[in-house]
């Protein structure tokens, strides 16, 4: 794939490997061999997970280095692993329908971009931002109930914490306590304004790394002027380089643009303020009371770390896993 650095005349052709698509992908590699690289991500980042959780619904805020310290002298190594069986459970078939729905999304988009007069290029982030809103949408039908779960047993032993919380044994002790209070929707609580958060935060995260990937291209493309006309051909390591740098860009506007609705979310799924069914105003009110606007992002950090680590481990991941998950021009 030849991609212009620039318009200039002085910046060269960068060519990066080609993109592969749904087409010329083995499925049943793509999804094997995804859902172990995948859980082994998911492990690796899920004590981050458990501190931006705690920290959006403590009472009173607490800076993330000495939550880390609490659960550490007071948990152990173990705090940081609450109810991760039972998220790696739901991440699984969640994580299959997201690749699955994304692949398929965005080579159907793409073409539907370019068929409409749209050129490569601004396709590109067209195609992006709409696979990755409809992964989002359909993979919450899986990960809401994992995450209503889940969540709730991140939070055991945090001190500071409503006394009035339901206590759980595990996984299948939470999924039962939950039905038999609330019914099957109590495993949707906060369905909708996890689709209001996750689907517009996908869309834009997937989006902002289209144009950041292309923009920093462009920027090497300048920098590594070929004094002989040729084009660039960039190493491995370049590449990687540069989807990490993507990725964290993409991270940082879509952490702090959903910040709010994701604490919103969260603080829905796991505390019953006010018994019952929480309500969003109501959940809204109570955040603002607890801390005013600012209260919004707690957590800031940890989830711009958890989102840049989980998208540059996802994205060089995920691109690994294609190329492995290549089939033969012959059996094509």
């Amino acid at each position: 794939m030849s991609l212009r650095g620039a318009r200039d005349e002085t910046c060269v052709d960068i060519h990066i490997p080609d993109d592969i698509d749904w087409k010329r992908l083995d499925k049943s590699r793509f999804f094997c061999l995804g859902s172990v690289l995948f859980s082994g991500v998911s492990g690796a980042l899920y004590p981050i997970v458990v501190l931006k959780t705690r920290q959006q619904v403590l009472v009173n805020g607490t800076p993330c280095y000495k939550l880390a310290g609490l659960i550490l002298r007071n948990e152990g190594i173990r705090g940081f692993y609450r109810g991760f069986s039972t998220s790696l459970m739901g991440t699984i078939p969640a994580r299959s329908l997201y690749m699955g729905t994304l692949e398929i999304a965005k080579s159907n988009v793409s073409s539907l971009a370019v068929n409409f007069g749209f050129s490569e290029v601004a396709a590109a982030p067209i195609a992006n931002a709409a696979a990755g809103l409809s992964a989002a949408m359909v993979a919450q039908l899986v990960w809401t109930p994992v995450d209503v779960v889940s969540q709730r047993l991140m939070v055991q032993g945090g001190s500071n914490l409503s006394s009035a919380m339901v206590k759980y044994s595990g996984g299948i002790d939470a999924f039962r306590k939950i039905v038999y209070s609330d019914g099957l929707r109590g495993l949707y609580r906060g369905f909708g304004i996890s689709i209001f958060t996750y689907a517009p935060s996908n869309a834009m995260w997937w989006g902002s790394y289209s144009v950041a990937n292309r923009f920093i291209w462009s920027g090497v493309g300048c920098y590594n002027r070929n004094k002989d006309g040729g084009g660039f051909r960039p190493s491995s390591t370049s590449v990687v380089a540069v989807q990490t740098v993507s990725s964290v860009m993409a991270s940082g506007v879509s952490a702090l643009v959903t910040m709010p609705l994701d604490t919103v979310k969260t603080r829905m799924q796991v505390l019953d303020e006010g018994g019952g069914r929480p309500k969003v105003i109501q959940t809204v009110r109570n955040l603002l009371n607890d801390g005013g606007f600012c209260a919004c992002y707690r957590g800031l950090i940890p989830r711009w770390i958890s989102m840049s680590m989980s998208a540059t481990t996802m994205i060089t991941t995920y691109e690994f896993l294609k190329r492995m998950s290549t089939r033969k021009p012959e059996n094509r």
